[in-house]
């Protein structure tokens, strides 16, 4: 599909997720800002001290955009760029992003620089174009979903993260500490688009990002989801040497090579966790973020895409060229 021209001017209203610290906080403030009026954009900047408020702000900020032909654009990692995409998709209101997370899987994905002066000027000549949206139940997931080990991983990694410091190392190792500490495996029956089929697994992982597929060495899943279907990754029942061995193929690029995994894409999926039945809850993380949902669960690619402003093809060139 061509892509979609916004107003020229249309309006930006801008979330920032103030998660990162005061003093960090103010610099990007400064830094969008300084770009913007700069450009002469006309902008309303919103910065979000209490994650409480933020689904209340979002759905303010869906109205006024809408009222006026403007974008809501959220600054922040995967999390909130996810909380902010969810009132986007549910009002139907044009999203765009200023990645600043740790890996910040979506935005590169779509060729949206991770220096925050490079992502606001890119905003300005962006263009709009349909993305593909993954739902588990009715929860809306960019970059991935997933069940079991995972969701605990993503806890214990936010809780050494406070105490260390936002980076891929401390996420590593927070991530090793967690596959070696006692963990109960999932027995799962799974609905693949009427064929029915068990599992017992470790975790459970949902992909919507071509970028974290192939660094994974997934590709062909990773092509799957260039024509509107949902990657499913399974670890089958190793232990925690098979674990770890798993993750050092992920971490090397080369899992898709591994004998001990299931992955396969699909359409539509129901997963029904089975030492669930009287609990009938289970945590499921969503980018990032850890939620408990009723079972069975239901994944299936959105009906309407998400509109997010991307740079051009030559846009995204140039600002490789520039990292280099």
């Amino acid at each position: 599909m061509p892509a979609i021209p916004p107003l020229p001017a249309a309006p930006l209203f801008i979330i920032l997720n103030a998660g990162s610290g005061h003093a960090e906080t103010e610099g990007q403030r400064a830094t969008i800002e300084e770009v913007l009026n700069d450009a002469g954009r006309q902008f309303q900047l919103t910065v979000v001290d209490d994650p409480q408020q933020l689904v209340d702000i979002c759905q303010r900020l869906v109205e006024q955009a809408k009222s006026c032909g403007g974008i809501l654009v959220a600054a922040g990692g995967d999390g909130t760029i996810n909380a902010v995409a969810r009132q986007a998709v549910a009002g139907g209101c044009p999203f765009g992003v200023l990645p600043q997370g740790t890996f910040n899987y979506f935005g590169r994905t779509h060729g949206i620089p991770e220096d925050l002066g490079d992502a606001v000027r890119t905003l300005l000549s962006a263009r709009l174009r349909p993305v593909q949206v993954g739902l588990v139940n009715d929860r809306v997931f960019l970059v991935n979903a997933s069940i079991g080990l995972y969701p605990k991983l993503l806890e214990e990694r936010e809780i050494d993260k406070r105490q260390f410091g936002r980076s891929r190392l401390v996420a590593f190792l927070s991530a090793l500490k967690t596959i070696l500490s006692p963990h109960r495996r999932l027995r799962i029956t799974i609905d693949v688009d009427g064929s029915v089929h068990r599992l017992r697994t470790a975790t459970f992982f949902v992909g919507n990002n071509r970028l974290q597929m192939e660094q994974v060495g997934i590709v062909p899943l990773s092509e799957a989801l260039e024509d509107g279907k949902l990657a499913a990754i399974a670890p089958k029942s190793v232990g925690k040497l098979g674990m770890l061995w798993l993750l050092a193929r992920g971490a090397f690029g080369r899992l898709g090579q591994a004998d001990d995994l299931v992955a396969f894409s699909f359409g539509t999926m129901t997963v029904t966790p089975h030492r669930l039945a009287r609990k009938r809850r289970i945590k499921v993380a969503t980018d990032g973020e850890v939620t408990d949902m009723s079972t069975p669960l239901q994944f299936r690619v959105l009906d309407e895409q998400l509109l997010l402003l991307k740079p051009e093809p030559n846009a995204q060139a140039s600002t490789a060229n520039n990292t280099d």
